[in-house]
């Protein structure tokens, strides 16, 4: 799944090349130090670095004898760099090397993360101005509620991704962290000066205290953020699949030329790429719960968590990616039907001013439980036998008698709800 929905920058980062390649990164960083402190030959290092190489296939190859990916790999190492070989990984664990490259890794995820949350941004803004003035039914429970803006849903959705951006950050600063502190986190054969110059040349932060690996609460963190991010995108193409029902029909994904929705109902415009966004945030969400299995380790450390992160980091960091690129496309190309909006808003036949009216009988001194009597039951008629809503509220003596037949018409105006977007989006959009 990974390599046929990830786009190349994020496929690339977990591709097995350049894993092994951030692992070279950590190694060569270390010894850089260690010549440095005169730990091992200047010479020595300038050997490694020059000929230190490995191909992919060859890793596998040995690691079929040795059931250990991180010796096969210091194996294949040793064989294209020689005597200087024996300096390679000297007074690593295993870990030392894996959650340090992690580390970039995730990072380097961020950042292309990131860039996704910045695209789907402007296309929020946008069509939240566009649509700002274009009045819509609200719906709670499914059932029409009362009218809202088209361009506050969209608003809402801008505010959220940048609640999500902002969790980004915070989860790309939570694992830039390396650790070089040895078996069991206690430095037995290196100084913890090492592990501080090791992250700083990678471009890291040094965990403050680790066991044999980097805690887990840190992937989690950054597993649970991708499943809030997904959640959000499964929010919007909900809404998607919503308004392009027949029946709604209020927005649709643009249906380009020659595309079909169904094999046996030619004149299907189903909404695929919604719900291919729906199923997908699941799965990572899913995902989010197998990072937080992994925070619970034996002691300094079992190996439980290692094949589960195999699969969720490059998974859930790959899916993510796509599924952002595709929300945003989606939005930035969505059509909308403001007519069939309005015809939807009128569809119970002025029902939706309902709480206005019984809030104007109350200021005229009735009391509440009076107004929603006098409100509810000229609605129940509506629904029930038919009509239209503001005429049989002119009719009703107990109303008529408290509001005028320009007060009433006041009630049932629409301009009236959508009267504070403008101070909405203030706040959003800082305008």
């Amino acid at each position: 799944m990974i390599e046929r929905y990830t786009l190349p920058e994020m496929g690339s980062i977990w591709s097995q090349q350049n894993k092994f390649q951030k692992w070279l990164d950590v190694e060569i960083a270390v010894c850089e130090v260690h010549a440095d402190d005169g730990t091992i030959p200047r010479e020595a290092v300038d050997e490694i670095k020059a000929k230190a190489a490995f191909t992919v296939e060859r890793i596998a190859e040995i690691e079929k004898t040795t059931d250990h990916d991180v010796i096969a790999f210091t194996t294949n190492l040793a064989e294209n760099i020689g005597e200087s070989a024996r300096f390679v990984h000297y007074g690593l664990t295993s870990s030392d090397v894996v959650d340090t490259a992690n580390a970039i890794l995730l990072k380097e995820s961020c950042d292309v993360l990131l860039a996704k949350v910045d695209a789907i941004l402007p296309v929020l803004k946008r069509r939240a101005h566009e649509f700002k003035d274009t009045p819509q039914i609200g719906r709670t429970h499914g059932i029409h509620a009362e009218p809202t803006s088209f361009g506050l849903v969209w608003a809402l959705w801008y505010s959220e991704m940048q609640r999500n951006r902002e969790r980004l950050l915070r989860a790309k600063d939570a694992v830039s962290v390396g650790k070089i502190s040895g078996a069991v986190g206690a430095f037995a054969h290196l100084d913890p000066d090492v592990e501080e110059r090791v992250c700083a040349k990678l471009g890291l932060k040094a965990a403050d205290v680790s066991t044999q690996v980097i805690q887990r609460d840190r992937y989690a963190e950054y597993l649970s953020t991708l499943a809030i991010i997904a959640s959000t995108l499964e929010k919007i193409a909900l809404q998607v699949r919503h308004w392009q029902r027949t029946e709604v029909r209020e927005a649709q994904e643009a249906f380009k030329k020659g595309q079909k929705g169904s094999s046996a109902m030619p004149h299907k415009r189903n909404p695929i790429l919604s719900e291919r966004i729906c199923g997908m945030a699941r799965t990572v969400r899913a995902n989010s719960i197998v990072g937080l299995e992994n925070i619970a380790l034996w002691h300094e450390r079992d190996i439980s968590h290692s094949s589960a992160e195999r699969i969720v980091l490059p998974d859930s960091s790959a899916t993510t990616d796509y599924i952002l690129a595709k929300t945003t496309s989606l939005l930035d190309t969505l059509v909308v039907y403001p007519e069939n909006m309005l015809k939807n808003l009128n569809l119970t036949r002025g029902l939706v001013f309902s709480g206005q009216l019984m809030l104007a009988l109350t200021q005229k001194g009735i009391s509440r439980e009076d107004a929603y009597v006098f409100t509810q039951r000229n609605a129940m008629k509506v629904w029930d036998e038919g009509g239209d809503y503001q005429e049989l509220v002119k009719e009703d003596a107990d109303i008529s008698s408290y509001l005028s037949t320009e007060e009433i018409a006041r009630v049932f105006d629409l301009k009236h709800y959508l009267r504070n977007v403008g101070n909405v989006f203030d706040r959003v959009f800082r305008v």
